[in-house]
């Protein structure tokens, strides 16, 4: 069977999305529906909203199923 990745960067965060994990109480979706988005595909759409209102609402998913790395910025030589 074939899966398909379910990551979605911006410049700031990493967005992971683990199915398996999820439970569907869409809180996600209820709460910041600009950028998590149940009826369309891509359905993360990270630039919704700000990356720390993003961050903020992956914090509140009660499966664990999203989740979050920021991004290490590339330093000038």
């Amino acid at each position: 069977m074939e899966t398909h990745a379910n990551v979605y960067s911006n410049e700031d965060i990493t967005v992971t999305y683990e199915p398996r994990l999820c439970i569907h109480a869409e809180r996600c979706a209820k709460e910041l529906s600009d950028v998590f988005r149940t009826s369309v595909i891509p359905w993360v759409k990270l630039d919704g909203a700000e990356s720390e209102r993003i961050i903020n609402q992956i914090k509140k998913c009660p499966s664990k199923a999203l989740k979050y790395c920021r991004n290490t910025k590339k330093q000038a030589s």
